[in-house]
């Protein structure tokens, strides 16, 4: 996949609309000190930018292999375009979420990624939608929690709200037998 032609792609389409994004998943992770092999991209987009968004990409031909309210799958049948990834952020989460990210520079490009208290918090709801994920996004969760300034007790936060204190109870429980 050609990473900054795909970023380029949508990031000036998100532009030109004055839509709010950020880059999310196995990037924004790497941006905190994460790296992990991907063969995709994954964004964070405000939520009114969905239906536009959809319309732009499969225009370029990409299939849409999922999409919901929160989320949207795409996939290009040219291996340079690849697959990429949503996560719709409906507001006052959105207001929240993109006024506490970063710029980072990727590709060539100035780009926000969340802060990693809402990095936690999507893995944690990964895990809440789909079990299967548990163990890869705890560990993810793991690391981000040893990042200096790393607000815990906002990421157990988000832990209670979808009913998985057990799951942090662990990961505390583990960072401090390291």
């Amino acid at each position: 996949m050609d990473f900054g032609k795909v970023l380029d792609t949508v990031a000036e389409f998100l532009d030109e609309g004055e839509y709010r994004y950020s880059l999310v998943g196995a990037f924004a992770l790497s941006a905190c000190g994460l790296s992990r092999a991907t063969q995709d991209l994954d964004f964070a987009v405000e939520a009114r930018a969905q239906d536009e968004l959809v319309s732009f990409l499969e225009a370029l031909g990409y299939e849409t292999i999922y999409r919901s309210q929160g989320y949207s799958n795409h996939v290009h049948p040219l291996a340079d375009l690849g697959r990429v990834d949503f996560v719709y952020v409906f507001e006052p989460t959105a207001t929240n979420f993109f006024a506490h990210s970063r710029s980072i520079k990727f590709l060539e490009r100035d780009i926000l990624v969340p802060k990693p208290e809402h990095l936690a918090a999507m893995k944690v709801l990964a895990m809440k939608n789909d079990p299967s994920r548990t163990f890869r996004e705890l560990a993810d969760i793991q690391f981000l929690l040893t990042l200096p300034g790393v607000n815990r007790d906002e990421v157990r936060q988000h832990f209670a709200h979808h009913d998985l204190m057990e799951r942090f109870d662990e990961l505390i429980e583990i960072l401090e037998k390291s």
